[in-house]
Parts: structure tokens; C-alpha cells; sequence
């Protein structure tokens, strides 16, 4: 990707990785990009860097516009490998007594990453620095999704910096939100519901303080995937909404099988469900990503879990999903469990351990069949499944 202007004197001198296809156990089957930008003005400033294995890449886009040995100075939003891997590299070349502005967190996790003696500027929240024509402001977001985390806002073009919140994993030569069309908001939502779910709270707070402070926003423009510029707004009524958690009259089904004995449980459940007016989704583990199913759980009424018994246990892929979604702690959400085993059947009981540690509201005790369902058995999963789907259209 070359070097694009985005605003008078400020470009998008970031990177293309179209071949990552998991970051942190979420699919990136589009790839993922990593956001850098440059601002010229009497001070020369770099927002960010890249990944350690593509700093040559982000060096030549610099080269194209200016001499990198001409940037004052580096501003670090977050201190993630993927956004400081070719910071020490950076400042070798422009010389390590320029200035590095980062949070007080962000400077202690850099020293923590690098040996060099950096000229750390630690920022307090809402702090300023003029550059020129422009002044800069430092706005702490910690715990979104780091304890460094910042956001830098440039006041006269009204554009957030907003490091790795509001991104996609979403890897293009289109760079805007209005030229990849409606599709990027389910990206949007993806990373919001893998990355950012668990810091609901967090998030209220923070478009609060926004809202509070009057920050007229034109432009926003995340480390990852596209800058927000026909509707900023938009983005930001996304994140209030989906950090609300409101459940929606949706149902996910997610589950596992050994010999389609589950699975046809899965089924018939699920058409329960759908018979009482409710949106439902089966997720296959074995076809489907848990980074997918999280996007669906995101706004889901009910999440139902299936799972086979295996060495009197959970099979491995309903675990490893219920692991996954346990960390991302969503709220607002009933829960149900079923499954089928061939002598012990305790799956059904581990997972209702796990929805009672995520506080979820359990709103059956579960269902569990012995070897292969037979029509009673389906009978009273397609019932169980009514039961669910009530329970939802009550919320």
C-alpha cells in the first residue's frame, strides 16, 4: 500500500498484512492492516508504527513523502507488538533523543519491551502539544484495550487517532468506511465482540466523556482496517449500542458432535426455537470459527450450548469455545445446555459450570440423550427448544 493523504499535510503511511488469517485465536480470513500516519507541519510527527516483519515497508511510505530522519518526534497510542514491533527501528533512524509521547503506562510497558534509552514523554489525560498550525491532545483510554491505551486528537482537522478501538481486521487498498460500503460494519462488530466485549463498561464511560467534553470528530482513523470518514458517528453509535449488551430475540445454537447424535439434538432445537418467532443461529464448531460464533453470541438473546461426553468430559472444540467465550464475559444473556454421551454424560453439568461462572441465567437445567435420540427424544429437544424460545420473547 502506498502512502495516502487523508487531510491536508497528514497521511496514512500504514501497512497491508493480507496473509495473517489468526490474531489471538480470531480469524482474519481478509487479512489485517497495521495504521501508521504522518502529520506535517513545523513539527514532523509519526502516530504510531507497525509490525516488527513489515517496518520496511512503513519506512519506504515514509521515504515517499518525507526523509525519515526528518520526524521530531513519535507519538505511541498503544504499545501492542503489532503497533511498536518497528519502534525501536524508527527511532534509531530519526536518532533516540527525539521525543516518544505515550500514556505513563505506555512509557513503563516500552521500556519493558526495548532496552533503549528513549527520550519518554509521558502525557497526562488531555494534555496538549502544539506542533505548528496544530495542536495535538492527549486523551487516556486505558483498559481499551490495554492499561496504556491512548487516543491523540488533533484539534484544528477534528481527527481521532484512536488506536485499536473502532478498528477491523479488514485488509484493502479501498481505505474509507464509505468506499468498503455497509459490509464493514459486521468486521466492526467482529472485532468489537472478540477484542472489546469485556470492556463494555469501559467503553460507556469513555463516549461519555466524549460526549461531555463536545469533541466535534470528522474523521477517525483506528490502527486497524478503514478510517471512518463519510459518518464517524455511526462508528460511535455502533460501540454505545453494542457495549449495552441489549439482547436481541436471537438464539445461538453452537455445538459439537461424534456421531450426529448432538448434532440432530442441535436441530430440532433450534427448530423449537425458530417456531416461537426467534431468530436462531446453529454454529457447527467444526465448520464455524469461535471468533464467528462470538460475533453472532454479541448480540444474541440465548446462547445454547451442545456438546458430546468424551472421557467424562467436554468434547475439545465445545471447550475451547467455551474458554474463549468465558474471557469475553458477554452479559444479558440466557443460557441453556444439551448434549448426548454413551455411559457417564457429564457434559451437559460442565457446561452449566461454566455459564454459572459467567453468570449467565441458566433457564433449564439441560438435556442429555443416551447413544442415538430416538423420536421421543427429539420430541422433547423440538420442546426444549419452544421453552428457549419463549423464555426469549419474554426478555
Amino acid at each position: 500500500m502506498k502512502p495516502i493523504q487523508i487531510a491536508e499535510n497528514i497521511y496514512h503511511v500504514g501497512v497491508n498484512d493480507w496473509n495473517i488469517e489468526d490474531f489471538h485465536g480470531y480469524s482474519t480470513p481478509l487479512g489485517t492492516t497495521y495504521n501508521a500516519f504522518l502529520i506535517l507541519d513545523e513539527k514532523t510527527v509519526l502516530i504510531d508504527t507497525v509490525k516488527a516483519e513489515f517496518g520496511d515497508r512503513l519506512l519506504a511510505n515514509i521515504s515517499r513523502i518525507v526523509d525519515p530522519r526528518s520526524i521530531d518526534l513519535v507519538i505511541s497510542n498503544h504499545t501492542e507488538m503489532d503497533h511498536t514491533g518497528s519502534l525501536a527501528r524508527i527511532m534509531h533512524i530519526i536518532g533516540e533523543d527525539k521525543p516518544l509521547y505515550c500514556s505513563k503506562m505506555g512509557a513503563k510497558n516500552i521500556r519493558q519491551h526495548f532496552t533503549n534509552p528513549f527520550n519518554y514523554q509521558p502525557v497526562e489525560n488531555g494534555q496538549s502539544l502544539k506542533i505548528g498550525k496544530r495542536t495535538l491532545t492527549f486523551l487516556e483510554t486505558r483498559m481499551l484495550h490495554w492499561p496504556d491505551s491512548m487516543f491523540t486528537y488533533v484539534n484544528e482537522d477534528r481527527i481521532l487517532f484512536s488506536s485499536d478501538a473502532f478498528g477491523q481486521h479488514y485488509a484493502g487498498f479501498e481505505i474509507y468506511d464509505d468506499v468498503v460500503g455497509e459490509k464493514i460494519m459486521w468486521h466492526a462488530r467482529k472485532y468489537f465482540a472478540n477484542i472489546l466485549m469485556l470492556y463494555a463498561p469501559l467503553i460507556l464511560k469513555l463516549l461519555a466523556k466524549v460526549k461531555e467534553m463536545n469533541l466535534a470528530i470528522d474523521m477517525i482513523c483506528p490502527d486497524h482496517g478503514v478510517i471512518w470518514r463519510k459518518n464517524p458517528a455511526a462508528i460511535l453509535e455502533a460501540y454505545q449500542n453494542w457495549s449495552r449488551q441489549i439482547p436481541a430475540r436471537k438464539a445461538v445454537v453452537v455445538y459439537d458432535t461424534m456421531w450426529h447424535s448432538t448434532e440432530k439434538m442441535a436441530d430440532v432445537i433450534a427448530e423449537g426455537i425458530s417456531d416461537q418467532q426467534v431468530e436462531v443461529r446453529p454454529m457447527y464448531l467444526r465448520k464455524w470459527h469461535r471468533s464467528d460464533v462470538m460475533t453472532e453470541v454479541a448480540d444474541a438473546g440465548a446462547i445454547v450450548v451442545g456438546s458430546p461426553t468424551l472421557n467424562n468430559g467436554l468434547f475439545p472444540t465445545v471447550s475451547d469455545f467455551l474458554t474463549y467465550m468465558k474471557g469475553l464475559k458477554p452479559t444479558g444473556k440466557l443460557a441453556a445446555a444439551f448434549g448426548s454421551y454413551g455411559w457417564s454424560g457429564e457434559a451437559v453439568k460442565l457446561i452449566n459450570k461454566v455459564f454459572e461462572q459467567m453468570k449467565l441465567e441458566i433457564i433449564d437445567p439441560g438435556m442429555k440423550v443416551q447413544y442415538v435420540p430416538e423420536k421421543q427424544d427429539l420430541d422433547s429437544a423440538y420442546e426444549f427448544g419452544c421453552r428457549i424460545g419463549r423464555r426469549i420473547m419474554e426478555q
